[in-house]
């Protein structure tokens, strides 16, 4: 099976909307956002994996100034632990240095293990917590990745 990162394109918003919904069903995004996001191309960017044809995740990050904000990344549970989440974090820091971007913050569930050590083995850092972030009442850990002179490929682990 080979998983593919393409970037994402309007007909793919409907279903990157209900990969959403199964993915996050207490903080799913509403699809107009994602038309909303997808037509600030000047500011963000969004990926989706496919394998054997099937959208199987997304992912997106927003860049304005020097700093970048990774907006959302999924994968289904099926293919998790198959490097896609590792794929698309990588294209997506390269696209932040591509736009001039400096540091990196993401927001990640304090219930999520998995995505936690995903972010810490690129070098992102613990920097805040946001207590009650979620609807569901679990805390958001702000992570921040400051890049130095290397790139983004050399610090992939």
């Amino acid at each position: 099976m080979t998983i593919a990162l393409r970037p994402m394109r309007l007909q793919d918003i409907p279903a990157v909307a209900g990969l959403e919904q199964k993915l996050f069903p207490i903080d799913a995004w509403p699809l107009e956002l994602f038309f909303d996001e997808f037509a600030q191309a000047e500011t963000r960017h969004y990926l989706v994996a496919e394998a054997d044809g099937e959208l199987i995740g997304y992912c997106g990050v927003m860049v304005v100034g020097t700093t970048a904000d990774i907006q959302t990344i999924g994968v289904l549970p099926d293919y998790e632990g198959r490097g896609t989440g590792t794929m698309m974090l990588t294209r997506m820091l390269a696209e932040a240095r591509r736009r001039g971007a400096t540091e990196t913050l993401l927001e990640v569930r304090e219930d999520n293990p998995r995505a936690r050590r995903l972010y810490e083995r690129f070098g992102f850092e613990h920097i805040h917590t946001r207590r009650g972030y979620y609807r569901d009442g679990v805390s958001a850990l702000v992570m921040r990745l400051t890049f130095d002179l290397h790139s983004v490929s050399e610090r992939q682990p």
